[in-house]
C-alpha cells in the first residue's frame, strides 16, 4: 500500500537548508491504522506531504495506492489526490458557504462529477458518520468534532485504499478526538483501509496497530501493538523516548 525508498526532502529557510527527510524507508504492505510520531521538527508532516502527493521529494522512490508518487506530473498529483488517496488535516478546511454534503462532495464537484450516485454516496457517508441530520447544515452551525467528521467523509468520497491524517485532532477537545481516532481505527478494521495518522499525542497513537517513531529526519524504530490488546499513553511514550534516546 505504501513504500519508500531512501527518500531525500531540503527545504530552503531564509540562508540555510533544511533537511527534512534523510533517507526515509517505509513499508506498510496491510491495511490498518498506523502512526508517524516524533518531536516537532522531526520530519512527520513532511513525510506525509511527500505520500500524499502534496510536495515532491528531492530523490528516492515512493509508491502509494500501486503508483509512483515521486513521478507524477502536476495534473496527475492532483487527480491522484482526488481519486486514490483521502486527505484529512488539522484544519477542518471546509467551504464555510457550503452545507455539510457540499463539502463532502466537493472533490466530486471539482472534478465536474455531480451525478446521482455521488450525492447517494456523500449522503451515505454522512449518515455512517452520524451527521444525516446536519447534511445541509454549513461549517458554522456544526461543533469541531462534527465539522471534522465531514472532512473525513470528503475523504472517503471516491472509496480510496489509503488516507493520510495529518494532527487531525489538534484543534478538538478531548472527548471529540477520542470519537475520531475510534472512527479512524473502524475505518480500518472494517472496510480494509490503510490510515497512516501524523501525530506527536500518544494517548492518539494508542489507537493505531504500529507506531513509527521519527527522529533527525528518519525513522529511528517502531512499536508495535499487542495482538491482543492496546498499548497506553505511557508505555509509547517510555518507547518512543528510548528509541529518540538511542539516535542522540
Amino acid at each position: 500500500m505504501i513504500r519508500t525508498s531512501n527518500v531525500h526532502k531540503s527545504y530552503r529557510t531564509g540562508e540555510r537548508d533544511v533537511r527534512a527527510l534523510r533517507g526515509v524507508d517505509l513499508r506498510i504492505e496491510d491495511p490498518g491504522f498506523y502512526a508517524v510520531m516524533g518531536r516537532s521538527g522531526s520530519g512527520k508532516s513532511t513525510l506525509l506531504n511527500v505520500l500524499a502527493a502534496m510536495d515532491p521529494c528531492d530523490s528516492g522512490e515512493v509508491e502509494v495506492s500501486g503508483k509512483r508518487v515521486d513521478q507524477l506530473s502536476e495534473r496527475q498529483a492532483t487527480d491522484f489526490r482526488r481519486r486514490d488517496i483521502g486527505v484529512v488535516f488539522q484544519a477542518f478546511n471546509l467551504i464555510p458557504t457550503m452545507s455539510a454534503i457540499e463539502n463532502t462532495l466537493l472533490p466530486g464537484l471539482l472534478a465536474g462529477d455531480s451525478s446521482k450516485q455521488l450525492r447517494e454516496r456523500g449522503m451515505e457517508l454522512l449518515d455512517r458518520l452520524g451527521l444525516a441530520d446536519r447534511a445541509d447544515h454549513r461549517p458554522e452551525a456544526l461543533s469541531g468534532g462534527e465539522q471534522q467528521r465531514v472532512a473525513i467523509a470528503r475523504a472517503l468520497l471516491y472509496k480510496p485504499p489509503v488516507v493520510f491524517a495529518d494532527e487531525p485532532t489538534g484543534n478538538l477537545d478531548a472527548s471529540s478526538s477520542a470519537k475520531v481516532w475510534s472512527l479512524l481505527r473502524e475505518l480500518a478494521d472494517e472496510q480494509d483501509v490503510t490510515v497512516l495518522m501524523v501525530t506527536h499525542e500518544p494517548i492518539a497513537a494508542s489507537y493505531c496497530q504500529r507506531i513509527y517513531v521519527m527522529g533527525d529526519g528518519l525513522i529511528v524504530g517502531t512499536i508495535d501493538a499487542p495482538e491482543e490488546g492496546t498499548l497506553d499513553a505511557s508505555a509509547i511514550t517510555a518507547r518512543t523516548q528510548h528509541l529518540l534516546g538511542a539516535t542522540e
